[in-house]
């Protein structure tokens, strides 16, 4: 089992910055992929960012390339999403989420409880 705790969001005006974080903790990390998926209402859930716990390696969801970052803290056993640049159309309900195996965009097993980040224009 993995248990995911998400923190950082919030309401931010247009062209601002918000960090989220996602504490882990439970199965042995060596082999999972950790990842921010968002879901904004009346919309399916949306792939936003991974990062393999191992190696470091990343993705991204098309719509946040180049204002979004996906980082962990090994010794903390914390995963972050940097969101910079915000628009109205990032405003979703986002979770934090993980898997065992390869950095893919969905096939998530384990999520945390979401955080909700608004965006006002």
């Amino acid at each position: 089992q993995v248990q995911l705790v998400e923190s950082g969001g919030g309401l931010v005006q247009a062209g601002g910055s918000l960090r989220l974080s996602c504490a882990a903790s439970g199965r042995t990390f060596s082999r999972i992929i950790m990842g921010w998926l968002r879901q904004a209402p009346g919309k399916e859930r949306e792939f936003v960012a991974g990062i393999s716990w191992s190696s470091g390696s990343t993705g991204y969801g098309d719509s946040v390339k180049g204002r979004f970052t996906i980082s962990r803290d090994k010794s903390k056993n914390t995963v972050f999403l940097q969101m910079n640049s915000l628009q109205p159309e990032d405003t979703a309900v986002y979770y934090c989420a993980a898997r065992f195996g390869q950095l893919i965009v969905a096939g998530y097993d384990y999520w945390g409880q979401g955080t909700q980040v608004t965006v006002s224009s």
